[in-house]
């Protein structure tokens, strides 16, 4: 086994980067995929202006799939939808309402952790990519922003939205601090009722 030399050196600066977080307990998926969510937040309006057939989208903290199956309908049987978050129970009952929805093999679905969303083999790829109501759930902020920056390809959208009775408009400033840091270019966004949130760009 070869040791290496920046490992011991590695786990303090992950730790320094913590945050104190919470994650959104598994059984509450059900209620964020709730149809009635759709009265404050509905994916096919939002995903429209955003969504093309053959895209390959990564949908971060995906959850139950609120997102993720309105996702898979826009991009079709050439696209492609890369689904990741922490637990590995929301996806499992993603999975399975993909199947009953007919976009099961436009769906993959990734376990990943706070340090790793598991995207490596994408960078540069990815047209699209979401992340609702999570930026605020993770231990490494500015690592998970950069990751996505990483996966998406010159031009490639990232569209960031964060709950306003979770997240304070100041550390949503943090976050677009944060995105800006790591490369990603703010654009123009309508805002979202009961939500804060940015559309930003790999230039």
């Amino acid at each position: 086994m070869t040791h290496d030399p920046n490992a011991s050196e590695a786990r303090p600066a992950a730790e320094a980067e913590r945050r104190a977080h919470h994650v959104c307990p598994w059984w509450v998926g059900y209620l964020i995929a709730s149809p009635l969510r759709r009265m404050a937040e509905d994916p096919s309006s939002i995903l429209a202006p955003l969504a093309q057939p053959g895209m390959t989208v990564v949908d971060a903290g995906a959850a139950m799939g609120f997102f993720s199956v309105p996702l898979a309908r826009f991009v079709g049987d050439t696209g492609r939808v890369v689904c990741v978050d922490v637990q590995p129970r929301m996806l499992s009952t993603l999975s399975k309402r993909a199947k009953r929805r007919g976009v099961a093999h436009i769906i993959e679905c990734r376990a990943c952790t706070q340090e790793n969303l598991g995207l490596s083999d994408l960078e540069g790829q990815v047209d699209l990519a979401l992340a609702v109501h999570v930026v605020h759930e993770t231990a490494f902020p500015r690592r998970f922003l950069s990751q996505i920056y990483e996966v998406l390809r010159p031009g490639g959208k990232f569209l960031l939205i964060e709950p306003r009775g979770h997240v304070s408009e100041s550390n949503f400033d943090k976050t677009r601090s944060l995105c800006r840091e790591v490369g990603l270019h703010e654009l123009e966004l309508k805002q979202l009722r009961r939500s804060r949130s940015l559309l930003l760009e790999r230039t």
